[in-house]
């Protein structure tokens, strides 16, 4: 079965740190780019952060630069997204999303492949 899947999601309190995993099932995702993008209820979904499919290249929402390092293990297919000094206002679902052609963060739609998402959930 070709699929993503989200893990490491998880109450965390703010100033904390949480570690997100994208692991590609059925396919490698050698040859994808990879974005993290999120929705918080009531608010439409935004790009957080992307990859280049060899890692080279990496971008971020402003929201997130210098708290948030996106990585990938292409030996693991798996990418990572590091999240540190969490606020409340990161508080979402979480997606990641492959696509052969690229990731743009201020497209939301539309790539070739999506995860069911993790809750991450920012409170004291």
């Amino acid at each position: 079965q070709v699929q993503l899947v989200e893990s490491g999601g998880g109450l965390v309190q703010p100033g904390g740190s949480l570690r997100l995993s994208c692991a590609a099932s059925g396919f490698t995702l050698d040859y994808y780019a990879i974005g993290w993008f999120r929705q918080a209820p009531g608010k439409a979904r935004e790009g957080v952060s992307c990859i280049s499919s060899r890692g080279g290249s990496t971008d971020y929402a402003d929201s997130v630069k210098g708290r948030f390092t996106i990585s990938r293990d292409n030996a693991k297919n798996t990418v990572y997204l590091h999240m540190r000094n969490l606020k409340p206002e990161d508080t979402a679902v979480y997606y990641c999303a492959a696509d052969l052609a690229g990731v743009q963060l201020f497209v939301t739609s539309g790539y070739d492949y999506w995860g069911q998402g993790t809750q991450v959930t920012v409170s004291s």
